[in-house]
């Protein structure tokens, strides 16, 4: 039994089999997830778990080198645009900003869509692998 890291074990195998620039996204309660990629889906009720919780943990145990969210999210939501800025500065990752439904259509090559409980709007975001072996943290 494992003591420490992501105790969800779909979670834990997805982050074990991602290689370099490989994709998983973590969105909100409401997001489509297009058919034929895989769903993990941590929803319990609305706000449980919310979208800053587990993308913080998900943070700490994916070394990520872009981050991929709509343009919409800086508008409609913007304590969830801070929280990414703060938790992905834009000095050390690539941001990618497109329209919600570009975002979308860049969910269909994900390896997985992790769903929250969060119901704010544009709670979404799509992390690209990083070498773990390169110098970014």
């Amino acid at each position: 039994m494992q003591r420490h890291g992501i105790l969800n074990s779909h979670i834990a195998k997805v982050l074990a089999d991602l290689g370099h620039t490989d994709t998983i996204c973590i969105s909100d309660c409401g997001l489509p997830v297009p058919e034929g990629v895989q769903k993990i889906d941590l929803a319990l009720d609305f706000g449980v778990p919310s979208f800053e919780q587990v993308v913080s943990i998900i943070a700490k145990h994916m070394k990520s080198e872009a981050v991929h969210v709509a343009t919409e999210i800086k508008e409609n939501n913007p304590e969830a645009y801070d929280f990414l800025e703060s938790t992905f500065p834009s000095n050390q990752y690539e941001w990618i900003e497109t329209s919600h439904e570009a975002f979308k259509e860049a969910t269909k090559q994900c390896k997985c869509i992790i769903r929250t409980g969060e119901a704010s709007p544009y709670a979404n975001i799509i992390l690209r692998a990083d070498c773990i072996f390169s110098d970014r943290p």
